[in-house]
């Protein structure tokens, strides 16, 4: 196992209707789900992928939330409707490792890879385990990231991706913008661009594998 597909807080808070929408959040669903039908564990040409997801999964009273100093409205907290994944989103619990972040009240990650996965049930005693971890584990060398937003935790997570020595790619059409100031999705196009990441569409990847 070589490659992964790193989904990014695809989240209800972060669709249309959430407590912070990203807009158009919802249509990276389509093109992610995609690449869940060719390269998931039931996929139809090449079952050897590693899907990962990630999630905010903040407590009350978060850091990241304004009424703490933060720059946000309260979102994703843990156990509401807006934590949990996108329900069109076809990503299956036995075939993919979901690493939530942002889980204790004065720390945040914006970047998947400050997330942790605890995997008790392979008896593994309640151990948590880091994305990277999980990743060079796995000898995972490529990793295609998606999900949202591409001006805040995509991004954190496609730098640090590449700081830590993975081939990285961004699934350019599987991503949206935040957009607080105008111009910030392009901004961070080219800051991921001069980190050495390439870019790349849903359909090429599938084309090409």
């Amino acid at each position: 196992m070589k490659k992964a597909l790193l989904i990014v807080d695809v989240q209800n808070d972060f669709c249309p209707g959430g407590a912070l929408a990203v807009p158009d959040g919802n249509k990276v669903v389509k093109p992610v789900n995609r690449m869940l039908e060719y390269f998931g564990a039931f996929g139809k040409s090449r079952p050897s992928w590693f899907i990962a997801a990630s999630m905010d999964w903040h407590p009350d009273s978060h850091c990241s939330f304004k009424e703490q100093g933060g720059l946000w409205p309260p979102h994703c907290v843990q156990n509401t409707d807006g934590a949990y994944l996108h329900p069109d989103l076809n990503i299956s619990p036995w075939s993919s490792m979901v690493f939530k972040k942002g889980f204790e009240r004065d720390k945040d990650s914006y970047s998947a890879f400050g997330g942790s996965v605890n995997l008790s049930y392979m008896g593994t005693f309640g151990l948590n385990f880091s994305l990277e971890e999980v990743l060079k584990k796995l000898n995972v060398e490529k990793v295609y990231i998606c999900g949202l937003a591409t001006d805040y935790c995509v991004k954190a997570t496609a730098l640090d991706a590449v700081s830590k020595g993975f081939k990285t790619y961004l699934l350019t059409d599987a991503c949206r913008a935040v957009n607080v100031k105008p111009g910030d999705d392009i901004r961070a196009l080219s800051e991921i661009a001069n980190a050495g990441i390439e870019f790349t569409t849903t359909d090429e990847v599938i084309r090409d594998e």
